[in-house]
């Protein structure tokens, strides 16, 4: 059962649709609805190694859904520390729950300030209507 279309207003949003949650001086990315919704069924999420770099707008992983393969864009800079295993095991998680169980990989942020040139969920919402 897919997730219901939503933009979670605690997180920030990448033009290349993935999400930002913050906590503290690290941030759990993810894949938002829209992205999901238009892969469709993931099938394989390739993660990159804990303590590799993520470099904002640079792929940091792939999702491999039955439609398609797609390079996950960082929407910031930072360490890899962790990476979702249950998204590795059970990559649909990405299309049921893209927000909560499944999330791609967390990251400590080499600046948290970088955060604030991302869109909110308000400013997301005007961007995919802007098509």
């Amino acid at each position: 059962m897919a997730a219901e279309e939503s933009y979670p207003d605690d997180l920030r949003y990448h033009t290349e649709h993935d999400w930002v949650r913050l906590e503290g001086d690290e941030a759990v990315f993810g894949i938002t609805w829209y992205a999901q919704e238009a892969l469709g069924e993931v099938v394989y999420f390739e993660p990159p190694e804990v303590g590799s770099r993520s470099e904002a707008a640079s792929s940091y992983g792939e999702l491999e859904s039955v439609k398609a393969v797609s390079d996950v864009i960082a929407p910031l800079d930072g360490e890899v520390v962790a990476i979702n295993d249950a998204v590795v095991e059970t990559p649909d998680l990405v299309n049921n729950d893209p927000y909560g169980e499944g999330w791609l990989i967390r990251v400590r942020l080499d600046d948290v300030r970088d955060a604030d040139a991302l869109m909110d969920a308000a400013a997301y919402r005007a961007f995919l209507a802007a098509g």
